[in-house]
């Protein structure tokens, strides 16, 4: 599988950003689904992580109730909704599939997302 994530840019403190992650293959419908963020000096942190089917997801403490993990199976594609966006969202946000755990088999190159005070 490849993912390839985008989206990312430039924004305000308080305004929104909506990330992709679109995967090659005809077995999307099998990976979980996740993201992922790194700010500058600082590990990797998980952000959030959506089901087969989209029925159930779950977040990181620092981005939940702002972020809204999200899949089109159709499209093959996972979606971060950003909302509320704070200067210490400011990272390289990452996509990751995987069919088992912990669910990172496969890893897309990031987007960078700078969230301006």
């Amino acid at each position: 599988v490849q993912l390839q994530a985008s989206g990312g840019g430039l924004v305000q403190a308080g305004g929104s950003l909506r990330l992709s992650c679109v995967a090659s293959g005809r077995a999307f419908s099998t990976y979980i689904m996740s993201w992922f963020r790194q700010a500058p000096g600082k590990e990797r942190e998980f952000v959030a992580q959506i089901n087969f089917n989209g029925d159930y997801s779950y977040y990181g403490d620092s981005v939940e109730g702002r972020f809204t993990i999200a899949r089109d199976n159709a499209m093959n594609t996972a979606y971060l909704q950003k909302d509320s966006l704070k200067p210490e969202d400011t990272a390289l946000y990452y996509c990751a599939a995987g069919n088992r755990p912990p669910y990172t088999n496969f890893w897309g190159q990031g987007t960078l997302v700078t969230v301006s005070s």
